[in-house]
C-alpha cells in the first residue's frame, strides 16, 4: 500500500481576512479602480486597479488589466484573458502571490513570494521581487493650483 504524503490546503476566509470590498458573480466592473481594505472578486474586473490589502480572485473570477496589490494575492479564478497574451495583464503584488489548483494565470505576475499548489496552471511568466524592488508610489491628489 502506497502512502501519499497530506496535500497543502488553502483556506480563504475574506470575513476573517477583513476584506470589505466585493466583485459579485455576474458584475463587470472596468476602469481606473482604487479599493482600500482588500478585495474579492467573483465576477469580472477590467482596467488599472490598485488594491490596497489583499486580492482574492475567487473561482469564476476574473481579472484584466494593470494590477498593483499592497497585501497578497490568492488566485482561484483567472488572471488575464484565456489564451490571453503575457502583456496584455500584470500583476505587481507586495506580499505572496497564491495559486490554487483552480487558479490560471496568463498574465505577468510580479510578488515577493510564489507558492503555487498542486494544478495550478501559470502560464505567464513570474519575477521575484526584491526587498530594493519597491513598486512605484502612485500620486492620487491633484497638484496645488496655488
Amino acid at each position: 500500500m502506497e502512502v501519499k504524503p497530506p496535500q497543502d490546503t488553502l483556506t480563504i476566509d475574506p470575513i476573517a481576512m477583513h476584506v470589505v470590498n466585493r466583485i459579485a458573480a455576474g458584475s463587470l466592473v472596468s476602469g481606473d479602480l482604487s479599493f482600500e481594505g482588500g478585495l474579492l472578486v467573483q465576477g469580472e474586473i477590467v482596467g488599472n486597479i490598485r488594491v490596497n490589502g489583499r486580492l482574492i480572485v475567487w473561482a469564476g473570477g476574473v481579472v484584466r488589466g494593470r494590477v498593483r496589490v499592497s497585501g497578497d494575492l490568492y488566485l482561484f479564478g483567472r488572471l488575464g484573458d484565456a489564451g490571453g497574451c503575457a502583456h496584455d495583464t500584470s500583476l505587481e503584488c507586495q506580499g505572496m502571490a497564491c495559486v490554487s489548483n483552480t487558479g490560471v494565470s496568463t498574465g505577468t505576475i510580479m510578488a515577493r513570494r510564489l507558492q503555487l499548489y498542486e494544478g495550478a496552471d501559470l502560464q505567464g511568466p513570474f519575477k521575484t521581487l526584491k526587498k530594493g524592488d519597491n513598486l512605484p508610489v502612485l500620486k492620487d491628489a491633484l497638484p496645488d493650483p496655488s
